[in-house]
């Protein structure tokens, strides 16, 4: 049992495995090209590499069955398993690496992808091929990158070219999403809003869909309760070049059809999806960000609560998401701690009249130390239009009334640290996260059949509050706390075991206690001062 544990901890980890090679390829490569060059050049070849893996795993079964034919294209999509051209298999140009062709070669190789694939058109880096760039270290980074394991059936499920984008973000300090705010969403944040919406069928939303994490998480979702992917429909924005082609790349080597807008596009000032209304939204918006240009749209319909300060687009993406939903549909999404509680520039005051409209569902204070950019305090918001008759996900019986009431649930003590400056949550809180907010729904939630290891219905939960966890709280509570809305404000403090020892009687244990420290402080002081006065340091 135990090591069944840890492999769930481990599959969540903050590492990749490969980065210290990949950083390798960096240290060569840095001389001749600047960094942002450079990390477009390794995320098209881990590209190449993983759809290969998918495709080499399937095409060697296809090839073992006398009935199948392994070139069928339609044996892969019926798989939902990327068709890679002869030409950009990673075998033959890997087998072409140390050849002065291998540029124009994996260049072809690109061209032959988005002849296939029409929804790539364009997408797709094509550079190898000029001149500056050195033929014998990339055919050096071909061999490197060709000892990693990318798209074979135990690394698909992880989000391999969103996590390669962030290392890079990272590691060079890049101006291109650090500075403005952007940040990867950590896997464990994805899952526990994944598992608290449940998106199992219908239209799913992010507005500032970066490399597409939102998205690869809920097909996980999808395909883990039986579900197909067709019965989610797709539909995102992102207004960097880099970061829109990428989460094109990442929806295609899944299979996965998605509407990303006919170009990137900023969500606040090029709307590509006016006409939408989403069943689910989830989305991790940048940070206080506050040259959002706030100051041209000040007469939009979209603020319905409350007119956004021109300095911090927070309050201006929850307003954003809130007129993109469904009747009843509910979002989730990141921010800074600072929306909880801000009262600058109106601030306050918009959230005051969006917790009176009673869109507020719940509220998670997360832990620190999470992300891989920033160590800004983060917390997760769910909004939804309907407390009524809300939307129940999977499976989907109906939901309690729940108006006049928000959930709030303080996550700061949880996690494990994966490394000195990373923290991880675990599979175990994160679904103690997610069936407490189905509990309190009044929903059924999800348990872990132990014979099958499947997930089954859970009917026998209720919900309770637990001081230092969780508090159902009413809006008059809210009303009386100024329409702050930190857990730690609610659940109050994690009760303590009473040894029902008199004060009195404690106290004097305790200085009893304190001098013997304050004796072994003092002997050791001495012990100190002579070690040193034999060093002849003046003592």
């Amino acid at each position: 049992m135990e090591k069944k544990k840890t492999a769930k901890q481990n599959a969540n980890g903050t590492k990749l495995g490969f980065e210290e090679k990949l950083w390798q390829a960096a240290d060569k490569l840095r001389g001749h090209m600047d960094a942002a060059e450079y990390k477009h050049i390794v995320l098209g070849l881990v590209f190449l590499k993983y759809i290969s893996d998918a495709f080499g795993e399937h095409y060697a079964k296809l090839t073992a069955d006398e009935l199948a034919d392994p070139e069928d294209r339609d044996e892969y999509t019926a798989e939902n398993i990327f068709y890679v051209p002869k030409e950009a298999r990673w075998a033959f140009l890997q087998s072409q690496a140390k050849t002065p062709e291998i540029g124009k070669l994996i260049d072809d190789g690109m061209s032959a992808i988005e002849k296939e694939n029409p929804s790539l058109k364009g997408v797709l880096p094509k550079e190898y091929g000029k001149p500056s760039l050195d033929k014998r270290l990339l055919g050096e980074l071909i061999d490197l990158i060709g000892t990693i394991g990318l798209g074979d059936k135990d690394n698909r499920s992880q989000d391999i070219l969103g996590r390669v984008y962030e290392y890079f973000l990272g590691k060079f300090a890049s101006d291109e999403g650090k500075l403005g705010g952007q940040f990867y969403t950590p896997r464990c944040v994805v899952e526990v809003m994944v598992s608290m919406l449940k998106p199992y069928k219908g239209r799913v939303y992010d507005p500032c869909c970066g490399s597409g994490g939102m998205f690869v998480q809920s097909e996980k979702f999808v395909l883990a309760h039986g579900g197909r992917i067709g019965d989610i429909s797709i539909y995102g924005q992102e207004s960097n070049p880099t970061t829109w082609k990428l989460c094109k790349m990442n929806l295609a080597i899944r299979g996965i059809e998605g509407n990303l807008g006919a170009h990137h596009a900023d969500s606040f000032h090029n709307d590509q999806h006016k006409d939408l209304k989403a069943d689910y939204i989830l989305a991790n918006p940048p940070f206080n960000v506050s040259d959002w240009g706030g100051e041209h749209l000040r007469e939009d319909g979209r603020w319905q609560y409350g007119i956004p300060p021109k300095g911090n687009a927070n309050y201006a993406w929850m307003q954003h998401m809130v007129y993109h939903l469904a009747p009843i549909g509910i979002a989730s999404f990141v921010l800074a701690n600072g929306s909880m509680s801000s009262n600058q520039s109106g601030e306050g005051e918009i959230r005051k009249a969006i917790i009176e409209a009673d869109l507020v569902d719940c509220m998670v204070a997360l832990p620190g130390q999470l992300f891989y950019n920033t160590q800004i305090p983060a917390c997760l918001w769910f909004l939804t239009r309907s407390k009524k008759n809300g939307r129940g996900g999977f499976p989907s019986p109906p939901l309690r009334n729940r108006q006049g009431e928000i959930l709030f649930i303080d996550a700061r003590k949880m996690g494990f640290l994966v490394d000195r400056v990373h923290r991880e949550l675990t599979e175990e809180e994160i679904t103690r996260i997610a069936n407490t907010y189905h509990a309190w729904r009044g929903e059924a939630g999800l348990a872990e059949d132990e014979k099958t290891d499947r997930p089954i219905i859970n009917k026998t939960r209720t919900y309770e509050d637990i001081p230092g966890f969780c508090k159902s709280a009413t809006l008059e509570e809210i009303k009386s706390h100024g329409y702050v809305l930190t857990p730690g404000r609610y659940v109050g403090a994690e009760e303590t075991e009473d040894d029902d020892e008199p004060f009195e009687e404690k106290m004097q244990h305790l200085i009893e206690k304190l001098e013997v420290q304050f004796q072994e402080s003092a002997r050791l002081e001495a012990e100190i001062r002579e070690n040193l006065r034999g060093l002849t340091y003046g003592y």
